[in-house]
């Protein structure tokens, strides 16, 4: 095929490649803080980690772990999974085997095949058809902290105000209290 100029002449020279008015993108530094939180920390699948973890950022769990953890983020516990030990989280996400307490900010999620052994407490919950539980559910409350039932034993301002109620209707001896 032959170029030709606006002479008409035949020509051996390329044409100019076509220049475009879009500059071209700029790399845009990232925050590291930011880029930190946009990704999971993760227990691998085969893995076994021991320990306690906690500070900022989500985790998901993939493989076994025992301990104790406290993020300011997401928790999950991936189908096949297990962890064994007690939660505080932002959010609990929980599809499959955990021993232990949960205690979360905002939301827990008992999936399909989940299976908790534990006390859970959160401000709500979400229970899919088909996952086990066995322990003490807590929800709705905007502190989970106050969703807590007292122990055994201790008492409670209503346990407290019926105890008076009773000691002020019978009449006490010193021999009642020997």
């Amino acid at each position: 095929m032959a170029l030709f100029r606006d002479s008409g002449k035949e020509s051996d020279e390329k044409p100019q490649e076509a220049r475009s008015t879009t500059p071209a993108p700029v790399a845009t530094p990232r925050n590291p803080a930011s880029a930190s939180a946009e990704k999971d920390s993760v227990i691998g699948t085969g893995l076994h980690f021991e320990g306690s973890i906690s500070g900022k950022g989500s985790l998901r769990v993939a493989g076994r772990f025992t301990g104790d953890v406290d993020v300011q983020g997401t928790l999950t516990v991936e189908t096949g999974a297990h962890l064994n030990g007690s939660v505080k989280a932002e959010t609990v996400i929980i599809a499959g085997e955990m021993e232990g307490n949960i205690e979360a900010v905002k939301h827990v999620e008992l999936r399909e095949a989940a299976v908790l052994h534990g006390d859970l407490s959160a401000a709500s919950l979400t229970v899919a058809a088909g996952s086990r539980m066995r322990g003490q559910v807590s929800f709705g409350w905007d502190d989970p902290a106050k969703a807590k039932r007292p122990e055994a034993g201790s008492s409670s301002p209503t346990s407290t105000a019926t105890s008076t109620k009773n000691e002020a209707s019978q009449p006490s001896t010193t021999s009642d209290k020997l």
